[in-house]
């Protein structure tokens, strides 16, 4: 994290001047109860589990701010493996993507994908949905029984933030509900907490705190 400082003073009215639009240009916020300073551009994961919307709020988010999609990126730095016979998917190759891709500080910019948690990011919406809403969904997709009832199984036990628990990934996070909410209350809310500096618990707090659906 890059920490900037700025002078206390200025010489004259004129310099005064020049420094309060310096400041005003490029803002830093504070996060709540974390006492961490993060610059105007951060790079947000949509993370979640197979049918909880990313694609659909991203879409959204896109005409706002830049959004990449998480095979994207793979496919870019060559993270992805042979397609799977059996269910017609390509291995992700996360650990090595994360360590593989920088991302651009110099614009805000959105990674959409179930994984893109565990990117190097500066902070995480995830998203959630009640499971049976879930299997609604991916009923509708060309997925096997086997493949929907896992996803479901994983939202059921909160498993992104068993993930989030087990590799410590302390960062800002934004958990919400998509089982009813509208395209726009979910814009509103991800923009609305940017503009507020990202607040966030602990991770520990945070994830005792987590949607639970069991």
């Amino acid at each position: 994290m890059t920490y900037h400082a700025f002078p206390c003073f200025a010489r004259n009215e004129s310099h005064r001047e020049r420094l309060l639009c310096s400041i005003s240009s490029f803002f830093l916020y504070v996060l709540v109860g974390t006492g961490i300073a993060v610059e105007d551009n951060l790079c947000i994961a949509v993370a979640g589990t197979p049918g909880t919307g990313k694609t659909t709020i991203c879409e959204s988010l896109s005409e706002l701010y830049t959004v990449v999609s998480l095979q994207e990126l793979a496919e870019q730095n060559g993270c992805l493996g042979p397609v799977d016979q059996i269910d017609g998917s390509a291995p992700l190759d996360i650990h090595k993507l994360s360590e593989t891709w920088v991302p651009n500080d110099t614009e805000t910019c959105f990674v959409d994908g179930h994984l893109s948690h565990l990117l190097d990011v500066d902070a995480i919406v995830l998203l959630r949905c009640n499971p049976e809403k879930i299997r609604e969904r991916l009923e509708q997709r060309p997925y096997s029984p086997e493949k929907i009832n896992a996803n479901v199984e994983w939202e059921m036990l909160s498993g992104t933030w068993s993930e989030l628990l087990e590799f410590e990934i302390e960062v800002p996070i934004l958990e919400l509900d998509t089982t009813a909410s509208s395209t726009e209350e979910l814009l509103e809310s991800i923009v609305q907490w940017m503009d507020e500096g990202t607040p966030s618990a602990s991770l520990k707090d945070a994830a005792s705190n987590a949607m639970n659906w069991l």
